[in-house]
């Protein structure tokens, strides 16, 4: 399991939209989605990936860390495993 944190988000993004980014760049579907809106100028979201450890997603990381999408630079970070 991997967990991969996406800051910077447009609001309103939808998780489709997301999925299909994601895609499009390589990444697998992710299983689980926790919206994070923040104050709400930088909403983020945590993807959860089950079949996916971290190592893979930090190969996929750059294709997407600072991509400006949607009017804005998305911040990408894999997130260390939760114990």
């Amino acid at each position: 399991m991997a967990t991969l944190w996406i800051g910077n988000i447009a609001p309103g993004t939808s998780d489709d939209e997301l999925k299909a980014l994601l895609v499009k760049y390589g990444f697998p579907a992710f299983d689980g989605i926790e919206h994070i809106p923040g104050d709400g100028s930088r909403p983020a979201v945590m993807l959860t990936f089950y079949q996916t450890d971290a190592m893979q997603l930090q190969q996929l990381q750059a294709r997407v860390h600072n991509l400006f999408w949607k009017e804005r630079r998305l911040n990408v970070s894999v997130m260390p495993a939760r114990k």
